[in-house]
């Protein structure tokens, strides 16, 4: 009896330590800070390439010269961008690292996604019934965006026995809505090497 007592109590510890040593552990970071845990595409990827590809739309000599022609500022708006990976990407979250680098960088203007359009819209339309006269939003003052940002992002994957490399592609382009003309067309890939 004493040393079924003693086996039990010595089970009792050895879970009691092992359920201690498995308590997750949760520490703050900076949202800028890099941190890759399985090799997949994560935020400081969509970050980056949001970056750079606005960087090279707005600085390329076609957009220049679209912008010189135009006489002022155009307007974007940042369509689709198609998700063709086997990988599940918030693809929501991808257009807004897009729109907040094309708002921020002040050489092109914003319009907003047709999700938001119709949120505003339905304001528009309530403050025409119950707003007055002098504050309420006119109708048919829109802004009309000039261009649309829109592409795919795809992924190549090379396995050999524990190693991966994944190759992902973004491919963008920017096009006159009036014209259907291309005023830029790019490309940004991230590579992945992952071994376990």
């Amino acid at each position: 009896m004493k040393n079924s007592l003693k086996s039990i109590s010595y089970l009792l510890m050895i879970g009691l330590v092992a359920f201690g040593c498995s308590q997750r552990s949760v520490t703050r970071v900076s949202p800028d800070q890099q941190i890759d845990l399985s090799g997949r595409w994560n935020d400081v990827d969509s970050k980056m390439v949001a970056n750079k590809m606005v960087q090279q739309f707005l600085n390329s000599p076609r957009y220049q010269q679209y912008a010189s022609d135009k006489g002022k500022t155009p307007a974007i708006i940042v369509g689709y961008i198609k998700n063709k990976t086997s990988e599940h990407i918030d693809s929501d979250n991808y257009i807004k690292k897009f729109e907040m680098e094309i708002f921020n960088s002040g050489l092109a203007d914003l319009v907003e996604s047709p999700e938001f359009r119709e949120k505003l819209r339905e304001e528009r339309a309530d403050q025409q019934e119950f707003a007055s006269p002098e504050t309420a939003a006119r109708w048919g003052r829109e802004y009309g965006a000039d261009l649309m940002l829109f592409g795919t992002m795809t992924s190549e994957t090379d396995t050999y026995n524990k190693k991966k490399v994944v190759n992902y592609i973004t491919t963008l382009y920017l096009t006159d809505m009036e014209t259907n003309k291309r005023v830029w067309y790019g490309q940004e890939e991230i590579k992945k090497y992952i071994e376990n």
